[in-house]
């Protein structure tokens, strides 16, 4: 049985959660119009979705774009992981 450190267990973990938070970056008009927050991975900026004012529009549901930088990098608290500069440097 291989141990892992636990140090290299929490990147593995961390690195995991970055790649599922991007999953949460594009068909998610139905969950941002109803959430508080959201931040860009992009240009690191964390505001309120009501700020959103520009979308993607595809088969499944809209894509926000940040209204700083245009880039659909956007993650919402209903993602389930935390709008913070910290995590979304990660990303």
């Amino acid at each position: 049985m291989l141990i892992v450190p636990t140090q290299q267990m929490k990147n593995l973990n961390e690195e995991n959660d970055v790649i599922q938070a991007h999953k949460y970056s594009s068909n998610h008009k139905s969950f941002i119009i109803k959430d508080k927050q959201c931040g860009c991975f992009y240009c690191l900026k964390i505001f309120s979705p009501t700020e959103v004012s520009s979308w993607i529009e595809d088969a499944h549901d809209g894509t926000a774009l940040c209204p700083y930088c245009e880039i659909d990098s956007i993650i919402s608290e209903s993602s389930g992981f935390p709008i913070t500069l910290d995590f979304l440097k990660k990303m």
